[in-house]
């Protein structure tokens, strides 16, 4: 039997007093380990992180938690290979992990940086300058932002085990708030790998992580006013957490990054032979298979100007011939497998409902060939593109999480615009063009559904970060749909966390009170 996941709960790691449940590896279907929380005093855990951890991090500065990020994050790059390794076990190839780990530790340089630049060496943040309120020169209001006495609990989605976990905790750090971390279940091993890093460490204060592994089954229970919830997950989820008595009654403050069927729309200025045209394909092709599809922001709905139907079709397919699926070990590897058999099954089901509306150009959601693995025993999956018939409904409502895309044609700019809106509320929308009229009207048209939108040219190609690629500097979350909640965005991710105050007085006496 595999060694059972142990949670880091009050100042100690607490290991349940159950056998727990068996985590498969996604590629051979062996077990990694096994995860229970049975026994395990939540409260206890909501008032350490309050009364030890909250204090502690208070105590310092906006820099000084800036300084602590920046060692953590640097401590966590000395040695990746082993952690390389437990996400190899999630299906992650290579490429798959330097998204999730990389990126997950260059999340924490980032806001680190950040802190030490742009915010005070002090515990308060003054917004903006004075409002005069009277005439005489002697009362005037300011706004401040001061840290809220309470926990940010972060419940995450199985896709990133890593960057999830700390991108979330960078900002809560950095506004002064502890976190306690409840990864998702399948892919929880690799989380625990690197908070055991942490912990060991010693950088941060006793109490401003722990780890929940298992369920959290009561978890808000214990939460109020000043607590926090970010959940990454499905909208039934979502919705279950938001009818929470919590939530609905003790002010226990939700955010939601929820399913998002994104898409990625193709210019009518951009033909065969362009760089525009080699760059959607590529972005498409990229989107379905890194991770094997499972990422919140990959391209599901693939829009194309009527006549580019097949044209696309054609290039993207053939581009998907030469995906190699197998053992994420294997170097000749490109797509390794989805997070477990559960979760293919869930995908198959996605392609069944899409294929009411649709058709298959390329691919099968039913058999694979794989290298160097058995393509049952592992989560494996080929790469599936769609083709819409029109007038389809299943392509803007059914999301299909994994290496699955759906080709839709549009007439007109105004229909594509249409088109992307009927996804209720994306994260991340893209358009590639190299016409900057038809850039305006698109972008102008999709924002209000969109938390980030990339328009990609050849003159950008070169810096391109990707359609897919959440950036610590920029908004990542989205309405509707996608769940109305909004992470990272820089600064304006820690003060997310913060409560901002107006307070009025004379200008000597705010002077005192913020100086």
């Amino acid at each position: 039997m595999s060694d059972l996941l142990e949670s880091y709960a009050s100042g100690a790691w607490f290991r349940a007093s159950d056998a727990g449940d068996p985590l498969l590896d996604a590629a051979t279907g062996d077990e990694v380990a096994r995860i229970s929380a049975t026994g395990l005093d939540l409260a206890g855990m909501a008032e350490h992180a309050r009364t030890v951890g909250g204090p502690a991090i208070r105590a310092l500065s906006f820099r000084q938690r800036a300084a602590l990020l920046k060692q953590v994050a640097g401590f966590l790059g000395e040695d990746k290979e082993s952690l390389y390794a437990l996400s190899a076990r999630t299906g992650a190839t290579k490429r798959d992990s330097m998204v999730d780990i990389d990126g997950g530790f260059g999340t924490v340089f980032v806001y680190a940086s950040k802190g030490a630049k742009e915010l005070p060496d002090d515990t308060v943040l003054i917004d903006g300058p004075d409002e005069p309120l009277g005439k005489n020169g002697v009362f005037a209001g300011r706004h401040i932002w001061s840290s809220r006495p309470g926990v940010a609990v972060q419940i995450n989605a199985f896709n990133f085990p890593v960057w999830g976990m700390l991108e979330k905790l960078a900002p809560a750090f950095l506004a002064g708030r502890p976190s306690i971390v409840k990864p998702a279940s399948q892919t929880a091993y690799l989380t625990e790998a690197v908070l055991r890093r942490i912990i060991a460490s010693g950088i941060l204060p006793e109490g401003s992580l722990q780890l929940l592994c298992g369920s959290a089954s009561g978890l808000l229970d214990v939460l109020g006013e000043q607590d926090s919830v970010a959940f990454t997950g499905s909208a039934h989820t979502a919705g279950v957490l938001r009818a929470h008595p919590s939530v609905l009654h003790r002010g226990v403050r939700l955010q939601v990054e929820a399913d998002s069927l994104n898409c990625s729309i193709l210019g009518p200025d951009v033909t065969v032979g362009q760089p525009e045209f080699d760059l959607f394909v590529k972005g498409v092709v990229t989107e379905m298979t890194v991770k094997a599809g499972q990422k919140c922001t990959a391209i599901r709905r693939v829009l194309v100007p009527e006549a580019m139907s097949d044209a696309v079709i054609e290039a993207v397919s053939a581009k998907l011939a030469g995906i190699t699926v197998g053992n994420p070990l294997n170097e000749s590897v490109r797509m390794g497998a989805l997070a477990s058999l559960g979760q293919r099954a869930e995908v198959r089901k996605a392609v069944e409902a899409l294929r009411s509306s649709a058709e298959v150009v390329f691919g099968s959601p039913d058999q694979v060939e794989v290298v160097d693995a058995d393509a049952e025993r592992g989560a494996f999956l080929s790469p599936v593109l769609l083709r819409a018939r029109a007038g389809a409904v299943e392509p803007h409502d059914v999301e299909p999480f994994g290496p699955v895309s759906t080709v839709l044609s549009y007439s007109s700019v105004a229909d594509a615009v249409a088109l992307a809106a009927r996804g209720k509320g994306s994260l991340a929308g893209s358009l590639v063009t190299a016409d900057p009229a038809v850039a305006r009207e698109v972008v102008r048209g999709v924002a209000p559904w969109h938390g980030r939108v990339l328009v990609l040219d050849a003159v950008a190609a070169p810096d391109n970060t990707g359609h897919g690629t959440p950036m610590p500097t920029l908004v990542h979350g989205g309405p509707g749909r996608a769940g109305g909640g909004e992470e990272l965005g820089g600064i304006r991710g820690v003060l997310h966390h913060m409560q901002r105050t107006a307070i009025q007085g004379s200008p000597a006496m705010l002077d005192a009170i913020t100086g």
